[in-house]
């Protein structure tokens, strides 16, 4: 068996999973994948990347000798001594964390005290406790377990990987949280060596803030909107002050995306199982949600009915660079303008065949004009740097109407002004 040095095994091919086996290779370990679709491992021995994410393809391709494919768990078992999880663990009707694939994954190792489990998929916290307890019960009390939550974000994973702004070591004492520090330190990121409760609770806590400074400046803006003030100018002030920072302090419709509604959603769920009452949370996800809709009004407010008004939406992915399409704004645009009549016309540079899964009663263009193409009012949906980027006056002859509703304040309004269109921000004058 390789050394835990030089050697570790992934159990999980998505985001998380596929970006930390490149990102080790990267390094130079010798890396076991595992996944039970078959289709998709596949795919990666052929050389095929199953998601987009910027650099990950050049990764994979630059240390193929390194990293290994296969549906069965025994070669990762085989040859490494961290095993890596990282599966789904979607939100349940309920609420929690669907933890299915991770019992699966616990399931399927067998007893052993030269193995441990590293835990990189969110979990709630008290996960890595009750696993262990299973551990215990099922004769497997020699296997390590490590928490080592993934702050990847989607668009700039690869990035985030090789350049953490930190590390996070969750663990009871052994040899695997020294082993997982090890692996971590050629990247001389701090690292934060914890108890398992409080590495689960990291990346819980630190999502939902990010997520609440979204929901917060989302609701200034709303003001800025009743009072005549500028959120751009409002959020370039706050930023400047150091004990807050200008990051995620840009009004628009809400987030979306893989982890934080699903890890705001977790957190108040485990507070309310634990008896809290987690107030902030709530009030976080309800503006997040009411955004989406006001984007509606602002369309209702400049062209009355909707019904038979034809609307653009430019960009569908939750946000640019990804391809991913969970929890994105476009899902409730769409769907609620349809409700309203309204035709539909959609233009994504990479989400369109995920896209196309989802939503339904909708065209999709091969072209932003071509989606804009006799449009009564357009709303810029992601900030793709294509359509940061496009030609006003050439939008202004392709459209029939003259709206165009920049949804992530991303544009600049003179530049639109200039062309002949009426140009409406989140909270801008």
């Amino acid at each position: 068996m390789s050394t835990a040095s030089d050697s570790i095994g992934v159990i999980g091919t998505g985001y998380v999973g596929l970006v930390t086996a490149a990102g080790f290779a990267e390094l130079g370990s010798e890396v076991w994948c595992v996944d039970i679709d078959a289709e998709k491992i596949e795919r990666l021995r052929r050389g095929e990347v199953p998601i987009y994410e910027p650099g990950l393809a050049e990764l994979l391709a630059r240390n193929s000798e390194r990293l290994h494919f296969s549906t069965d768990l025994a070669d990762a078992l085989e040859h490494a001594r961290l095993l890596f999880v990282a599966v789904g663990t979607p939100p349940t009707y309920s609420g929690d964390a669907d933890l299915s694939a991770v019992h699966a994954v616990v399931g399927a190792i067998p007893a052993s005290d030269e193995h441990a489990l590293v835990m990189k998929s969110t979990v709630p916290c008290g996960t890595g406790a009750s696993l262990q307890r299973v551990f215990a019960e099922s004769g497997k009390d020699g296997l390590g377990y490590v928490s080592c939550p993934e702050f990847l974000k989607e668009g700039s994973a690869v990035k985030d990987f090789l350049h953490p702004d930190r590390v996070v070591v969750g663990d009871e004492g052994g040899w695997a949280g020294d082993a997982v520090a090890e692996l971590y330190a050629p990247l001389k990121a701090p690292l934060v060596r914890t108890d398992v409760a409080s590495a689960e609770m990291v990346k819980l806590a630190s999502n939902a803030f990010l997520a609440t400074k979204i929901s917060f400046i989302n609701e200034i803006a709303n003001v800025c909107e009743e009072t005549g003030a500028d959120v751009v100018e409002v959020a370039r002030g706050m930023g400047l002050d150091d004990r807050i920072g200008a990051k995620f302090l840009q009004a628009g419709i809400g987030f979306g995306g893989s982890c934080f509604p699903k890890d705001v959603d977790a957190l108040k769920q485990l507070a309310g199982n634990s008896g809290y009452h987690f107030q902030l949370l709530t009030a976080v996800i309800e503006v997040n949600d009411l955004q989406k809709r006001r984007v509606i009004g602002k369309l209702q407010r400049h062209l009355g009915s909707l019904a038979g008004k034809r609307i653009a939406l430019l960009g569908l992915a939750f946000k640019p660079n990804t391809d991913d399409m969970r929890e994105a704004s476009s899902l409730v645009l769409s769907a609620r303008l349809q409700a309203d009549g309204a035709v539909v016309s959609a233009y994504d540079p990479i989400a369109e065949e995920q896209a196309r899964k989802l939503v339904s009663g909708i065209t999709f263009a091969a072209s932003p004009l071509q989606a804009l193409a006799d449009a009564d009012a357009a709303v810029l949906v992601t900030e793709w740097s294509e359509l940061v980027e496009l030609d006003w006056v050439g939008v202004a002859e392709a459209m029939s109407g003259n709206l165009l509703i920049d949804g992530r304040n991303a544009l600049d309004p003179a530049a639109v002004r200039a062309a002949g269109l009426i140009y409406e921000g989140i909270g801008r004058r």
